[in-house]
């Protein structure tokens, strides 16, 4: 059945394909509906079924989605069947079935005939009837003026041909696919106003056989002109349009926008950002460019907090200027108190404070210096600690997955402990690491590598040492199942550090394991070298691994399964001479727009003397 024909079953609204209206007046409204009683209904299907098409159409039907819920009168249950007929057509068309027909029956009569104040029946009777038609397949699928191939590759696009071709099934999204591609290609070469000049897409009934020829306008090639920015208040207009990183004269690309937005989200001072290029290039083919944006509050202030039955309740806070001086300065004051209930001593809680400060944009729109002092008192099995260290230096983002930083650290710490007392140590060294993440969504991911490596060389002052650490921590994400319901995430972190004997290495530059971030079911820093006299002191060398099986059972609820194990030797070669202490368990996600709020309960398999024999842990994000 052709077009003509088609469009006599459905109601008197236009409708549009790759936009082109075929049929319809030059207005599309829908009537305007007066709010009545509840109007309940029934609906079925009734399709020739191809290929899983009934579920399909199901899926893009509104009737089916809210047949739980009752329309809004009468009126609302016609004006629902009405946007249907669009509906479930573009879905037709999507599968390639250009020749079907679609009735919508209610108590009878079809929707497309009934007057908005019709009386309907209590429920009303919805009968959805959808007849295919033929398949269709592609006579011709051409690209007139197609881009040249690009010389560089980070210009690259998919292959608009890919089932645009002769013999193919002619989808109408594979048609939009190769024209959003076409342009694509142009405008990473540089053509910003590349666009679809013609194009013709004509359906053979009688052969059932579509003709699509998409024809091209690339356009003058493009070059930057100047960007200016409109909305600032606080901030100075003149920095936000070099944080852009684009530059006049050089050639116009698609990603560099996309970087440039992204780079502006990272100063985190706008609440809303946005570029807008002129409607036209330039004589001299340069295309000016604004940048809109709207500016958040500068200040802010937050809490949040952490709970396990081995660590006890963890309550922290923060307070955050983000716009110091006019330059997206960032200045935040951070205050932590920790173990809670494991005992109710102040003296014995672990606290940290301490400002942060961070000026983006030095030297290139990627790099920021940043500066900290943190006072801070640990109290642990293994030792207690009391601190004040200073950092100063610059965090650079190479791409959009690999960053690095560089900074010089220095502080000094006094330690107390079983083994060896009360020491003093002053140390200065640098701090160099990179990092590489893939992840799709770092709360909650799904697919994606993560890789952290750390390198610090340092000097100790009191007993005249030098050393140097090393720790790389690997994860790895992968999903499956319809829309990544099931996942599999591993991790895997190793660690080394050469320098003198252990009695003058600062006990918080060895290394531990256990605990809610490490091997759960433990306790916290309680894996690691078991003295003669049972003390429990850090190790040179650090394995740890985790494997974890998650599934999503609805929209909102998760469940996992965990295997946590970590190994820490005297040596900076581990001889693995003791057994690898292992923890399994199970957890809860509740699934949110933030990240999963996790409920994890794990047992250690070698519980050990300071080891709970059940351990809980609460908190956001999975757990790696």
């Amino acid at each position: 059945m052709g077009l003509s024909a088609l469009a006599g079953t459905l109601p008197a609204h236009s409708f549009e394909l790759f936009g082109i209206k075929l049929f319809g007046g030059n207005k599309e409204a829908e009537e305007e509906l007066t709010i009545g009683e509840p109007q309940p209904y029934n609906v079925d299907f009734a399709v020739a079924d191809t290929d899983g098409l009934e579920s399909k159409l199901k899926s893009a039907s509104s009737l089916w989605g809210d047949r739980e819920d009752p329309a809004s009168g009468a009126a609302g249950l016609i004006a629902k069947a009405r946007s249907d007929y669009r509906r479930l057509l573009a879905t037709l068309y999507s599968e390639g079935r250009y020749g079907g027909t679609i009735s919508i029956r209610i108590d009878g009569r079809e929707a497309a005939d009934l007057p908005p104040d019709a009386t309907l029946a209590n429920p009303a009777a919805v009968l959805v009837s959808v007849d295919p038609g033929p398949l269709f397949h592609f006579g011709e699928a051409a690209i007139v003026n197609e881009a040249p191939p690009p010389t560089n590759r980070k210009d690259s696009v998919d292959n608009p041909h890919e089932g645009f071709m002769p013999g193919e099934v002619a989808r109408s999204g594979t048609i939009l696919r190769a024209e959003r591609l076409s342009v694509e290609a142009w405008r990473q070469q540089g053509h910003a106003k590349a666009r679809v000049a013609d194009r013709r897409v004509e359906a053979a009934h009688n052969t059932d056989i579509v003709n699509a020829r998409i024809a091209l306008d690339p356009g003058r090639k493009a070059y930057y002109g100047p960007v200016t920015v409109d909305g600032t208040e606080r901030m100075d207009p003149q920095f936000v349009a070099w944080m852009t990183g684009l530059r006049q004269g050089e050639e116009y690309d698609p990603d560099d926008i996309e970087r440039a937005s992204k780079r502006i989200a990272r100063l985190d001072v706008f609440r809303a950002a946005r570029f807008q290029e002129a409607d036209m290039i330039g004589e001299n083919g340069l295309l000016p460019i604004t940048m809109i944006v709207q500016e958040r509050l500068p200040r802010r202030f937050g809490v949040g907090g952490t709970y396990s039955t081995v660590d006890g309740l963890g309550l922290e806070s923060f307070w955050l200027h983000r716009n110091l001086f006019g330059r997206a300065e960032r200045l935040r004051f951070d205050a932590k108190v920790a173990g809670i209930g494991k005992t109710f001593k102040p003296e014995e809680f672990t606290y940290r404070f301490g400002p942060t400060f961070v000026k983006p944009g030095v030297f290139t729109p990627d790099t920021d210096f940043t500066t900290s002092l943190i006072g801070d008192r640990e109290v642990l099995d293994a030792y207690t600690r009391t601190a004040v260290t200073g950092t100063a230096g610059f965090t650079h983002i190479f791409t959009e997955e690999l960053s690095g930083k560089l900074l010089l650290s220095g502080g000094h710490a006094q330690f107390e402990d079983d083994e060896f007392g009360t020491r003093d140590f002053t140390t200065v060294g640098l701090l160099g690491g990179l990092t590489y993440d893939s992840r799709d969504n770092p709360a909650d991911a799904t697919s994606g590598f993560y890789v952290d490596t750390v390198l610090e060389p340092f000097y100790e002052f009191q007993y005249g040492n030098g050393a140097f650490k090393a720790t790389a921590e690997g994860r790895a994400y992968f999903g499956f199942g319809e829309k990544n319901r099931f996942v599999l995430a591993g991790r895997l972190k190793v660690g080394a550090l050469i320098g003198p004997e252990t009695a003058e290495i600062s006990p918080d530059k060895l290394f531990f394991a256990g605990g809610g971030g490490s091997v759960r079911g433990y306790a916290y820093r309680n894996i690691g070298v078991r003295t003669p006299d049972g003390n429990i002191i850090g190790g040179r060398s650090l394995a740890e691994a985790s494997v974890e099986a998650r599934v999503r059972v609805t929209n909102s609820i998760g469940l996992v399964g965990f295997v946590d194990a970590g190994y820490v030797d005297e040596d900076t070669v581990p001889s693995f001479n003791e057994d690898l202490r292992i923890g399994v368990g199970a957890g809860l996600r509740y699934l949110t727009g933030l990240g999963p709020i996790r409920l994890d309960v794990a047992v250690p398999l070698d519980r050990r003397s300071g080891d709970p024999s059940v351990a809980f842990y609460v908190g956001i994000g999975q757990a790696f």
